[in-house]
């Protein structure tokens, strides 16, 4: 679908479609108003018959009105006169796209400017959420399906703006482009089969990315290297796999040479048994959604290449499969870290933080300004915020209030949790530096806590979103995208953009 952006009368587009919004009690905003006069009133008279009460995200469908260049107009309704919520914006756009889809116009003319949004400026704020929506909202998967999804009608959508906000607008159509782009690819990812999207296949996509953009640089780091490295966790995780692992680096320099990279770090485990651990039968065809994490960090470069922000960025992928086999680690084997510190392997379905300790400790190199992993980590965080927040922890105050801020305004929320050292204690093992689990309670601090003892050379922040990367069960799961707009948002404040 292409967004473009006008400044122009609402009443004198010709368009297949029209869309223009009505409040409750067939209040009509300026926009509405101008159009209603336009067509002699045509709207007022058909509101006041009461097929429309206004609530957001209704619609009503007019044909042919007269005094119009446009085909059809759609009424949408927007409410009471308070702004709308991000929820309710966002439920209202996708209900004008859903009907707009069943329509076989080729385009539509938004004319929503009378909607205000709360906390979200007129422009940018606003049009940014309403363009991402529409554009997440025509992804579709069908890689694998012998009857190919109809191509729709709709190739075009135009947005009027005012002309003192159109140059706003237009920069928030390019930046919700090119976050759409990147989701769009984070979701083929996660849902590729895992017979297909292994370590070496990610390796692939990196690759290419690398071949496509001459600003990035990619390296792949295989068994041999990851072993000769000393990333005896890492390492650990991929022995009982046919598939090896590799360690992915790609290195974007679009700041000044002088300049500290930012660094992401995704876990990329892509295909999760729980190995010796084994995880129940029953939705275990969904563990290959745990490399959302490094489809996340792949995601938002692909956004950053697209935007050609000037930051460097390093992104990391610890990429495995954890299989179970004769050769895979046990419950009870001690394994040595990078950074030299020793860890019980006392659940092997506790594995993520492994390959992702031995990443962290790897970042050092890069003297990064800051380091944020991204993982689809823990059971419990989806216990403790749903699947409509991620879990974040860190241990610097302004990082984290940072991504906190870029999750509000891409509305990708995270939410903190605390690291405070009682929960280190859980951690204790007679026989090592430490488990790899903390036992039943707390699950994702302890996880975070663990990961913090490899991530004490930089700034650094963790993202678990087990509860918000992907939709479980039924015909609808799935990966999500998320949290590129959350990861971007926060590249794009960084960036100044």
């Amino acid at each position: 679908m292409e967004l473009v952006v006008k400044s122009v009368a609402a009443a004198s587009v010709k368009t297949a479609t029209l869309v223009i919004p009505v409040g409750e009690n067939r209040k009509l905003g300026a926009v509405a108003k101008a159009v209603d006069q336009a067509c002699d009133g045509a709207i007022s008279t058909v509101l006041k018959r009461g097929d429309l009460a206004g609530k957001p995200g209704q619609t009503l469908l007019l044909q042919s009105v007269p005094g119009l260049k446009a085909e059809r107009v759609l009424l949408v309704g927007s409410g009471k006169d308070e702004a709308l919520g991000d929820r309710a914006w966002r439920k209202l756009v996708s209900s004008v796209a859903g009907v707009l889809k069943g329509l076989n116009g080729s385009d539509a003319v938004l004319a929503l400017d009378d909607i205000a949004v709360n906390n979200r400026d007129a422009h940018y704020g606003k049009y940014r959420l309403l363009a991402e929506t529409l554009l997440d909202g025509e992804y579709a998967f069908d890689r694998f399906k012998s009857q190919k999804a109809e191509s729709r009608a709709l190739k075009k959508v135009t947005l009027l703006a005012d002309k003192a906000g159109q140059a706003d607008v237009e920069r928030a159509v390019k930046h919700a482009s090119a976050i759409a782009t990147g989701m769009a690819f984070t979701r083929d990812l996660g849902n590729l089969p895992p017979n297909l999207c292994h370590p070496s296949f990610l390796a692939e996509q990196a690759k290419d990315l690398g071949k496509a953009h001459k600003a990035l640089k990619v390296e792949v780091l295989d068994e041999k290297k990851i072993k000769d490295l000393g990333m005896g966790a890492f390492y650990a995780v991929g022995q009982g796999s046919d598939q090896p692992p590799r360690l992915i680096v790609l290195n974007y320099q679009g700041g000044k040479k002088a300049d500290k990279p930012f660094v992401l770090v995704g876990k990329g485990i892509t295909f999760d048994t729980g190995g010796i651990s084994l995880k129940p039968g029953a939705g275990m065809d969904e563990m290959k959604y745990d490399m959302c994490g490094a489809a996340s960090v792949l995601g938002t470069l692909r956004a950053v290449l697209e935007l050609q922000l000037p930051i460097n960025l390093v992104c990391l992928l610890a990429c495995a499969e954890n299989m179970p086999s004769g050769g895979a680690t046990r419950p009870g084997d001690i394994v040595t870290t990078m950074s030299g510190q020793t860890v019980e392997i006392l659940n092997t379905d506790a594995e993520g933080r492994l390959v992702l300790c031995d990443t962290l400790t790897y970042a050092e190199r890069f003297k990064p300004q800051a380091v944020i992993d991204i993982a689809t980590l823990t059971g419990a965080c989806i216990v403790a915020l749903g699947s409509h927040t991620s879990g974040l922890m860190g241990n610097n105050d302004d990082l984290v209030g940072q991504l906190l801020d870029a999750g509000k305004r891409a509305d990708d929320r995270a939410w903190q949790l605390p690291l405070f050292d009682e929960y280190q204690e859980q951690l204790d093992s007679p026989f090592a530096d430490m488990g790899n689990i903390g036992g039943p309670k707390a699950g994702t601090i302890t996880a975070g806590c663990f990961l913090s003892r490899f991530a004490k050379a930089y700034d650094w922040a963790h993202l678990d979103i087990a509860g918000t990367a992907w939709v479980s069960g039924g015909k609808d799961k799935g990966a999500t995208g998320r949290p590129v707009p959350l990861l971007t948002q926060y590249l794009l404040d960084r960036a100044g953009a």
